[in-house]
């Protein structure tokens, strides 16, 4: 006796292509919504309003995607002037380093070099 043949699973339409700029307008919209929601989380307290793990995908994801702007020719700063305090920066910065496995003597070498 032969095994029953499988249905075959109805082949999935393809959604239309979305124009780029248009993906880029909700992705943007998106991101500013999810900023508001931790700058929130941030003034009630809840310090928890993203999960390590989503906050290091979001990290990680900004870094890649600054890098490739700014390696494109774009010049861009990676936050607003004062949006940030300078705690702010050489905390994340310094995390970022050891993240990387780096120290700050070897940035400045890079900088050197590269002129960044």
């Amino acid at each position: 006796m032969s095994s029953p043949k499988r249905a075959a699973k109805p082949a999935r339409r393809p959604r239309p292509a979305e124009p780029l700029k248009q993906s880029a307008k909700r992705a943007s919209a998106e991101a500013k919504l999810v900023a508001a929601a931790i700058a929130r989380g941030i003034a009630d307290g809840q310090l928890d309003v993203l999960s390590a793990e989503a906050l290091q995908a979001l990290i990680a994801a900004g870094c890649r995607l600054y890098t490739a702007r700014r390696e494109a020719g774009e010049e861009i700063a990676p936050v607003p002037k004062n949006a940030v305090s300078a705690t702010d920066v050489m905390v994340t910065a310094s995390a970022l380093l050891r993240s990387a496995d780096l120290a700050a003597f070897e940035l400045g070498l890079w900088q050197g070099w590269t002129g960044r």
